[in-house]
Formats: C-alpha cells, sequence, structure tokens
C-alpha cells in the first residue's frame, strides 16, 4: 500500500530491522554458551542493547511528533519514558534487567498499537510485532541463562 496516508514499508528498513534482532539472538545464546565466569559479561552485553533498542523505539514517538505542526505532547512525554526505563533496567543486576527490557519492549509495542493508527503508521505493526516477539524472547531467554 502506498499513498499519502499509508506510505509503503522500506525494504532496507525491514531488512535493518531484523538484522537488529540478531544481537539479541547472540546476545541471549553468550550467555548460555560461555563459561559461567564470563555469564555476567554477555548478560551485561545484552542488557545494554536492549536498552538502546528500547530507547529508539520510544524515540520513534519524537520523529512522529517532528513530523507535524502541532504534535501532541503525549507523542513527546511517552518518547522518553522507555529510555528513562532502560537507563533504569541496565543498572541492575542482568537477569532482573533483562526481565524489565522484556516488559518494557512489549509496553511499547502496545503503546505502539494505540498510537501508530492515529499517526499513519500502523502499517508497521506487523513487523514491530515480530521484532518485539524476537527481542522479547532473546531477552527472557538472556534473563533465564543469567540466573542459573
Amino acid at each position: 500500500m502506498n499513498d499519502s496516508n499509508h506510505p509503503a514499508v522500506s525494504p532496507a528498513a525491514i531488512g535493518l530491522g531484523y538484522l537488529a534482532i540478531v544481537p539479541f539472538v547472540c546476545g541471549a545464546a553468550l550467555v548460555w554458551l560461555v563459561d559461567a565466569a564470563d555469564r555476567p559479561l554477555a548478560a551485561q552485553m545484552l542488557s545494554a542493547y536492549a536498552a538502546v533498542v528500547v530507547s529508539f523505539v520510544g524515540a520513534i514517538h519524537w520523529g512522529i511528533g517532528f513530523t507535524q505542526e502541532r504534535p501532541a505532547s503525549r507523542l513527546f512525554v511517552w518518547g522518553i519514558v522507555p529510555a528513562l526505563v532502560a537507563c533504569l533496567a541496565v543498572l541492575m543486576r542482568p537477569p532482573l534487567g533483562l526481565v524489565v527490557h522484556a516488559v518494557m519492549l512489549v509496553a511499547c509495542y502496545l503503546v505502539d498499537c494505540g498510537a501508530y493508527p492515529g499517526e499513519g503508521v500502523a502499517i508497521w505493526l506487523p513487523l514491530r510485532f515480530r521484532w518485539t516477539i524476537a527481542a522479547t524472547l532473546a531477552c527472557l531467554v538472556g534473563a533465564v541463562g543469567a540466573w542459573r
């Protein structure tokens, strides 16, 4: 679909979005594959990457707001919440921080389900769903691995 109200999904963005899942999968795998002494570092790496992605997903709302003449303040308010939560999560011990990231990824998706249709970008929701599931599962797998 490609008209003024419904832009086409960019093939480049699709590919890069899936590529952005690779560090989640590799990070979760590393938590399980490295020696016990290196496990905290692998879990911390996964947590740091999750924090970056959670912050990015929230910042999309700022990008939407920047394209509007009179944007709703809720776009900017919500846009910083994921970054603030991610900052706190990355400071936690990785098992708990990874669970917080997983919850935040789902929360961001749910907020986007409410916001994207009204902003004319609902076409991205099916991809966001897939990316959210993959990233969330990786964080949870990493959290379980870090707890063992």
